[in-house]
């Protein structure tokens, strides 16, 4: 049986349990709760692609029949959901903690599927009512992606933080694999069961998050930054598999409290301001690359092509719906294996050369596409299958996790937690643009809407100099080493990217010897935060 929370008392000799396990095996529950998150996630981004333009659907909600711009209201909604749930967190998230996030975002969720499922129409009625589930279920996906991917952190060892983030990048894309399949499944059915059981289907992630919730501790960080320090120590000692009162766990605590006070996060809390500083530590400016990634990934045509793929087939090329659907599930196959190779390649090839790469892979592919559907006739836009085909796995492998992975490192430790949260903002309000847009896009943009790819390969070659002249690279550097970097950068005025080149890799005297040379002023912050890390229990995201 697992102890009980209150539990927390320092003077235990047996490791703490959580679900009657410790050690390893308490973060290996916090990762399944991640993954199951992030599969749900990436469900809900897929879910509705095969659903708007089903005659069932469209007979219970006749208002998206032949118009694109409810079309893509009815789809975007949830993004603007999203939006608000992440906003939430930038708000309110410090305040609250990480389990209760977790808790309120997964139960908002439940109540938006079943407001949907609900919904009985055809009448004005039912479609306002299934437009405001679909909205609430957004505003508890924003909360549980702004929240999982730091508790996660904050519960596991940092050694390798680009491999954890780019796996729960590759649920993203598991999820909406599973979303298209079961969409696929269920045309088979009789009309109720068609739309109505994929969104259903949602409640079985968020109920496995709440179910191992329960009894999955608080995070250590956040209750220190609250004072509540025996509580800390408990829930260190089971995640590490030690006795409360062993002095590597004391000893942890002390680290944990140095960084705490050193970054000016005493209290929980980080003032706005702190966003939009710069000097040495560059703080305004590393916010400005995490969010723009965010913004890019969505500007890249990223979810135009995930949410509406069987309606670009049947649009754009002329397939059937059924035909179009097993395409969709064809192709988000293809989307889930390649996001599985970012796993591998993150931390040897790095985040900066699969940046890039990803870039070139999707403005060649909307080429492809774009000059495919250009003649108009049906055996010519055949071609623009396969440039939609090469543009997922390229997206897969490189620009699905980046973005998740990139804001977490390049901000530093007093900012980390707004700035990221401000990156997950920036994410959710390009994705309702786009989501939005695509529909009228496709209607309005030339002959099977090429003009829609035309954009989207625009789009991409811009985003190669931006991430060529001011991305620099951080794979295989310590988050104290990325403040020097930075710090180099502006104390000898040289580009970034320069810097990064430049920087050789540092142990954890050269460390604390730059940041004297470059004038962090951060002596007590770079020795705690590094100390922290070599007990592996600093977060990359908090």
């Amino acid at each position: 049986m697992a102890v009980n929370h209150e539990d927390t008392g320092v003077l235990s000799s047996e490791p703490p349990k959580y679900w009657g396990v410790t050690g390893k095996k308490v973060q290996k529950l916090v990762t399944t709760v991640a993954t199951l998150d992030f599969l749900l996630f990436g469900y809900d981004q897929g879910v509705m692609s095969g659903l708007i333009s089903h005659p069932s659907f469209q007979h219970s909600f006749p208002e998206v029949i032949d118009d694109s711009t409810y079309e893509g209201f009815v789809v975007s909604i949830y993004a603007v959901g999203c939006f608000f749930g992440a906003l939430f967190i930038l708000l309110a998230g410090d305040q609250l903690g990480r389990r209760k996030c977790i808790f309120l975002g997964s139960t908002i969720m439940i109540i938006g599927v079943i407001i949907q499922i609900t919904a009985f129409g055809p009448s004005s009625g039912a479609t306002a009512q299934f437009i405001i589930g679909r909205c609430i279920t957004g505003i508890g996906n924003g909360i549980n992606t702004s929240t999982v991917p730091t508790y996660q952190a904050e519960c596991s060892e940092s050694h390798n933080r680009g491999k954890l983030i780019c796996i729960e990048g590759g649920n993203v894309a598991i999820g909406t694999l599973i979303a298209y399949w079961i969409d696929y499944g269920c045309t088979y059915g009789p009309d109720a069961f068609v739309w109505r059981f994929p969104i259903a289907f949602q409640c079985v992630f968020a109920l496995a998050v709440l179910g191992l919730m329960v009894n999955l501790p608080e995070s250590p960080r956040w209750l220190m930054t609250k004072g509540r320090h025996e509580e800390a120590a408990h829930i260190l000692a089971a995640l590490s598999g030690r006795p409360t009162n062993s002095k590597e766990i004391q000893d942890e605590v002390v680290v944990i409290e140095e960084a705490i006070r050193a970054s000016g996060h005493k209290g929980g809390v980080t003032p706005f301001s702190a966003l939009f500083k710069n000097g040495p530590m560059q703080s305004f400016r590393r916010m400005l690359l995490g969010a723009s990634s965010q913004m890019m990934q969505q500007l890249s045509g990223c979810n135009a092509v995930i949410y509406y793929f069987p309606i670009l087939f049947q649009t754009s090329i002329g397939t059937s719906h059924n035909l179009a659907l097993l395409l969709g599930g064809v192709n988000m196959v293809v989307y889930s294996i390649f996001a599985t190779t970012s796993w591998f390649a993150v931390e040897r090839i790095g985040r900066r050369k699969l940046f890039l790469i990803g870039t070139v892979g999707q403005c060649l592919s909307m080429v492809l596409t774009f000059g495919a559907l250009l003649p108009g006739t049906p055996a010519a836009a055949r071609g623009a299958a396969v440039g939609l085909f090469t543009y997922i796995a390229f997206f897969g492998a490189t620009w699905l996790p980046l973005p998740w992975l990139y804001p977490a490192e390049i901000n530093p430790l007093n900012t980390r937690a707004k700035a990221n949260a401000t990156s997950t903002v920036q994410n959710w309000l390009w994705n309702f643009f786009i989501v939005m847009v695509t529909p009228v896009m496709l209607s309005g943009t030339g002959t099977s809407g090429w003009g829609t790819y035309l954009f989207f390969a625009g789009m991409n070659a811009i985003f190669f100099p931006i991430i060529y002249f001011l991305y620099p690279e951080t794979a295989g550097r310590s988050l104290e080493e990325i403040d020097l970097v930075f710090a180099k950068g502006y104390s000898e005025k040289i580009s970034y990217v320069h810097a990064a080149q430049q920087l050789p890799k540092l142990g954890a005297q050269e460390v604390q010897q730059r940041a004297k040379d470059y004038g962090l002023g951060v002596e007590q912050e770079v020795k705690a935060d590094h100390a922290e890390r070599e007990t592996g229990m600093l977060t990359d995201s908090s």
